[in-house]
């Protein structure tokens, strides 16, 4: 089964069971499971990178938020934490909304910016999986398991105070791409500001006619 049609199945099945208090603290139980772990590789200087590892892909807000990093205390949480948002939103964009709003925090989604994420997504599911290690146009950008997404900065990412620049690649692109957090002062929580991840990439091999 395809990596987007796992993620679809798990949409489904979680649209379909009832949400209780019993089934909050099985999940608050198991978050580790679901998140996985980040380790930070600090390098020279300013150049630092952190590998985010996931079990398995939250498909719902209440997943989102059960895991560790939905606290927002560290600049790459939030941009680890909107891919796989970013993944769901051609399966159910109302919930991939929810979890972008949450990592917005005092700013949504405005609708030029649901407008350009449509536009963006519309025909290339394939753009936001090309984030995890291992998808590739030549694997029709199927990433290997467990899932990885790495994060990383350079020596200009802290320039402005209040503001870090980060950086992912995909495995269909020729150069990282950024992304932008801003932090709250009042809860020192760092949310999402902008992003330059949906660009075109190289099309899949089962999409392209020389490959």
């Amino acid at each position: 089964m395809s990596f987007l049609n796992r993620i679809k199945n798990s949409a489904v099945s979680g649209a379909q069971q009832s949400i209780n208090q019993a089934a909050r603290q099985v999940g608050n139980a198991a978050a580790q499971q679901v998140a996985g772990a980040i380790s930070a590789n600090t390098g020279q200087g300013d150049n630092k990178s952190w590998n985010f590892v996931f079990a398995e892909i939250p498909v719902n807000l209440e997943q989102l938020r059960s895991l560790p990093e939905a606290s927002l205390s560290e600049p790459h949480y939030a941009a680890a934490l909107l891919i796989p948002a970013l993944c769901l939103w051609t399966i159910n964009q109302q919930e991939a909304i929810a979890m972008i709003n949450f990592l917005k925090g005092p700013e949504a989604l405005s609708n030029r910016d649901i407008q350009f994420m449509n536009d963006r997504l519309k025909g290339k599911e394939y753009v936001a999986p090309s984030y995890f290690v291992g998808a590739t146009p030549q694997n029709n950008y199927e990433p290997s398991e467990p899932y990885t997404l790495v994060i990383s900065t350079n020596p200009y990412s802290y320039a402005q105070s209040g503001y870090v620049k980060l950086f992912m690649s995909s495995g269909g692109a020729d150069s990282p791409r950024p992304l932008s957090v801003r932090q709250k002062p009042s809860t020192g929580e760092w949310f999402l500001w902008e992003q330059h991840l949906l660009s075109d990439i190289r099309p899949p091999a089962a999409q392209d006619p020389w490959a």
